[in-house]
């Protein structure tokens, strides 16, 4: 096991919700400010680790930037998180002419660069990146109905598609490693759209590769998804991860009885309620989900997936609170 993943066992009352935007809200910046600067990149992650008891601070999980990278048009809003426009592949046919970019086209340099000052600022504390999945990146690419389609009309073309991705992320995480990133987070949502069968062919084969290319003794492998997981679990267990993270469209304990217990599992309040709910809401939510999955040695307790920028800060330090409380 790896040491960063080792300390965060030894010390649950210290938890990594995927946490990044609600930091807008602590330095006085928009949400877009915050994923175009570096500069409030770093300084939202600073204000995070010095009001929350983290065990690690995740930069960024912003699942345009690598779109936007290879030439999708992104929406960007005061206060939402960047989207994409509109496909950039309107047939999959198109993958052939796809370039891959360079590390450091558009917003992949202020990612890059927010990590290292963040690592340079931060002290001790772990820094980690984040980045797309492979099959995910493909349908922000493609529309995702037409993607899974040509996964069964003209599956050459979708692999195709799929290997330009994952040569692009593996490079991205390869420059997060250079400029000091303790670990990375890989996001494959749309990998819980998939059966078990087409999720080996088109996301874990993948996946795979990019993690045995980032894997070292001082790096750790997040894989995320906040999907319906449960029927992919067999599959998910072959994929070098050190740490499974998921969201609430599972039942948490089903996912630590699937994975080995040798593999960190993180998960699964719900962020919406972070967003909707009362802080004594969140504080039962998160004492029932401690209650029923803390006796699992692997697990520690998370967000399922991005808590909304909007959420209240009430609510958020509800959530700290009651797993400081549990682990008294």
């Amino acid at each position: 096991m790896k040491p960063i993943v080792a300390q965060m066992l030894q010390n649950k009352a210290k938890t990594m919700p995927i946490l990044s935007f609600p930091s807008a809200q602590l330095i006085g910046c928009t949400v877009a400010e915050l994923v175009t600067d570096s500069e409030k990149q770093v300084a939202g992650m600073r204000a995070i680790a010095e009001k929350c008891p983290i065990s690690a601070s995740l930069h960024m999980m912003d699942l345009s930037v690598e779109a936007e990278a290879f030439g999708a048009e992104i929406l960007f809003e005061k206060n939402e998180i960047p989207t994409v426009v509109r496909p950039l592949l309107t047939d999959i046919g198109e993958a052939a002419r796809l370039e891959v970019p360079a590390i450091g086209t558009k917003r992949t340099g202020t990612f890059i660069a927010g990590v290292r000052r963040a690592k340079q600022e931060l002290g001790s504390l772990p820094v980690f990146c984040g980045v797309i999945g492979p099959y995910s990146l493909a349908g922000r690419l493609m529309d995702m109905t037409e993607l899974m389609m040509a996964c069964y009309d003209d599956e050459e073309q979708v692999h195709l598609l799929l290997e330009k991705c994952t040569c692009f992320i593996t490079d991205y995480i390869a420059a997060f490693r250079a400029a000091g990133a303790d670990g990375v987070v890989l996001a494959e949502p749309a990998a819980g759209l998939l059966s078990p069968s087409f999720c080996e062919d088109f996301s874990n084969r993948y996946v795979r590769r990019i993690f045995e290319a980032a894997g070292s003794p001082d790096f750790v492998l997040v894989y995320h998804n906040c999907g319906n997981t449960v029927p992919l679990a067999e599959g998910l267990r072959t994929l070098g991860a050190d740490v499974y993270h998921f969201g609430n469209a599972v039942d948490m304990e089903e996912m630590l009885k699937a994975l080995p217990e040798a593999d960190a599992v993180m998960g699964n309040l719900n962020p919406v309620d972070l967003r909707t709910g009362t802080p004594e809401q969140i504080a039962r939510d998160t004492q029932a989900l401690l209650t029923r999955c803390a006796k699992y040695p692997n697990f520690i307790a998370s967000s399922g997936c991005d808590i909304p920028a909007d959420s209240q800060w009430e609510n958020i330090t509800a959530y700290f609170d009651a797993v400081q409380n549990f682990y008294k």
